[in-house]
């Protein structure tokens, strides 16, 4: 899914109960990582969390539904962009634009996501 449809969906929710079982739905249906993928370990996060890429294709995976869903809309976000493109992108003020009440141990995993793709 793309990061406008994500971001379209989420802001149609005020509930924010409804918003998080929505992020868990987007990690559900990531796209799978595929073998040729160069994957990190993404430090910092409570869970097991990686980023993906193949060239400027981003794909994620995670051990928790509500981390997995924010790799999906992290990797959704710079998807198809260079390194020097995604340097370029606020991606903590996008992601807080979308309003979405995550506890501090994944607001600090998100941090960590957000600095390992802005270092590519």
């Amino acid at each position: 899914m793309k990061y406008a449809e994500m971001k379209n969906m989420l802001m149609m929710v005020n509930d924010p109960v409804q918003k998080l079982e929505m992020v868990m739905d987007f990690g559900a249906h990531m796209p799978k990582v595929p073998e040729m993928a160069v994957c990190n370990e993404i430090q910092g996060c409570a869970s097991f969390a990686e980023i993906c890429r193949v060239g400027n294709r981003f794909y994620g995976r995670a051990d928790s539904g509500i981390v997995r869903g924010i790799v999906a809309i992290i990797t959704a976000m710079v998807d198809g962009k260079s390194p020097d493109e995604i340097k370029k992108m606020d991606l903590a003020g996008e992601f807080a634009s979308l309003d979405i009440n995550l506890g501090a141990g994944r607001l600090n995993g998100l941090n960590s996501m957000i600095r390992f793709l802005q270092n590519l």
